[in-house]
């Protein structure tokens, strides 16, 4: 039976720390796209989870890509998998934020950040993040080479790869150029020995839709996440995809936004992709980047970094 006709309404009262959470599938949604077939809802509840993944995307709230004509793949993996409908991000710009996710830094430790330095001796952490937690690799679109600190042409800034912030010294191996070839990211994918625990990716200026539009965004998801939806690796059942915007649009360097319901431009979407997700969950808690990077490293059996400690999961409300 295909189970996008099938009519489900579930309310799920979940008591999380002194707030409730809502989880519903709706009543109805859209087809699912051919691509997303098959993604969500194949086990009934979350295994032991080995591969996460976590794709940001960049500059745009929540209201210009969840009901856009010009994000249909995006659209049909929410209305097929999960999608986060009160997430935030933790500030403004670009860089301090993508610290965030993947260090749990609080706000007060990322005001060095705030205006996306350049990694040098002044812009640099020796804060711990996730890509030393675990096997980790970073896969940044249009990067000249490993851990590239410098701006190439108008396709890769340094602002968008966490990695080369943090000042442990293996940052060459494990910070790689993204391809959608025989090495890279679906590469790696085809084999559980060289998939990594924990995988980071970042396309380049204009496919990630900061420089370029929504639909050339939405094009580069629709060939490169099809396509780790398709890997061997995915189809085994035991890897998470989030797929996130850094910040909307617009705001001001160090704004607060981890719980801002306020501002536009401190909500942004969420997408949770993973064989245990309800098609079409839709959860209305409150989560951040802070909540990401907890909900990682909850699914990876490791320790929560900074803020994460105090986050909200996000495990239980996407049945991960």
């Amino acid at each position: 039976m295909n189970r996008s006709r099938v009519v489900v309404v579930i309310a799920a009262l979940l008591v999380v720390g002194v707030g409730i959470v809502v989880a519903t599938r709706p009543a109805s949604h859209p087809a699912s796209h051919p691509t997303t077939k098959g993604a969500c809802g194949v086990v009934a509840s979350g295994p032991t989870y080995k591969h996460v993944v976590v794709i940001v995307e960049e500059n745009h709230s929540y209201g210009s890509i969840i009901g856009s004509g010009s994000a249909p793949y995006v659209n049909s993996l929410a209305a097929s998998c999960g999608l986060a409908t009160n997430y935030h991000n933790v500030t403004h710009f670009s860089l301090p934020n993508y610290l965030a996710m993947t260090s749990g830094m609080s706000l007060s430790d990322l005001a060095p950040f705030y205006n996306d330095c350049l990694p040098a001796a002044s812009c640099v952490t020796s804060a711990s993040s996730i890509f030393t937690q675990t096997f980790a690799k970073s896969y940044q679109e249009s990067m000249p080479s490993n851990c590239d600190t410098s701006i190439a042409g108008s396709s890769y800034v340094p602002k968008h790869n966490p990695d080369v912030y943090y000042s442990d010294a293996n940052c060459a191996t494990r910070d790689v150029p993204f391809s959608a070839g025989s090495t890279g990211l679906i590469a790696d994918f085809q084999t559980q020995a060289t998939a990594p625990s924990f995988a980071f990716v970042t396309p380049n200026l204009c496919n990630d839709t900061h420089d370029c539009s929504v639909s050339s965004g939405d094009a580069w998801l629709q060939a490169n996440l099809a396509a780790l939806l398709a890997s061997p690796v995915y189809l085994s059942g035991d890897t998470a995809v989030f797929l996130v915007w850094d910040e909307g649009e617009p705001g001001s360097a160090g704004m607060d936004c981890a719980s801002n319901t306020s501002d536009q431009s401190c909500h942004v979407a969420l997408l949770v992709i993973a064989p245990s997700v309800n098609p079409g969950t839709q959860v209305a808690t409150l989560f951040n980047h802070y909540s990401l990077l907890r909900t990682v490293e909850q699914l990876l059996g490791l320790s929560y970094l900074g803020q994460a400690q105090s986050a909200t999961s996000m495990v239980q409300a996407f049945n991960l």
